[in-house]
């Protein structure tokens, strides 16, 4: 499932995979207004699959982290407001759901982002992250990476 939401920088939000065209990705917004339009070559788009967050000894796949977030709020919107929260409320949170997160390199911008993608997914019902971890168990990030 998250290898067809996308982040898109520059752009808020999510956007789903709808096709791909001959030079570029039709996107769709995670929103109620369902807005379709075309991410090019020259814009970053990155699969949520392929994002990973920095711990002391590893980077930990963007799912296990969003499942934890599930499991912490059973399955519901985040209790912390994003937007209003301090760095180490921040912190705090991301330290409940990933223990050993490297507070030297995850921003406070970075969990702002973390909270804000779950509640969307949340919200439109995209919140199967384990059936995400059992069908890519045993990969490695890192031949991911590009």
């Amino acid at each position: 499932m998250l290898e067809t939401i996308l982040a898109i920088s520059g752009k808020p939000g999510l956007f789903k995979l709808v096709s791909r065209g001959n030079r570029n990705l039709i996107v769709e917004t995670l929103d109620a207004q369902k807005k379709r339009m075309p991410a090019f070559g020259a814009d970053k788009v990155i699969s949520l699959a392929d994002i990973a967050m920095y711990t002391d000894e590893k980077e930990v796949p963007l799912r296990e982290v969003l499942e934890n977030i599930k499991k912490k709020e059973s399955g519901k919107a985040t209790s912390i407001d994003y937007r209003k929260a301090s760095k180490e409320e921040l912190y705090n949170f991301l330290g409940e759901v990933l223990p050993n997160f490297d507070r030297d390199r995850v921003y406070p911008t970075d969990v702002k982002k973390l909270i804000q993608w779950y509640n969307i997914l949340i919200e439109n019902g995209l919140d199967d992250f384990e059936e995400t971890l059992k069908e890519t168990e045993g990969n490695n990030i890192e031949d991911r990476k590009g």
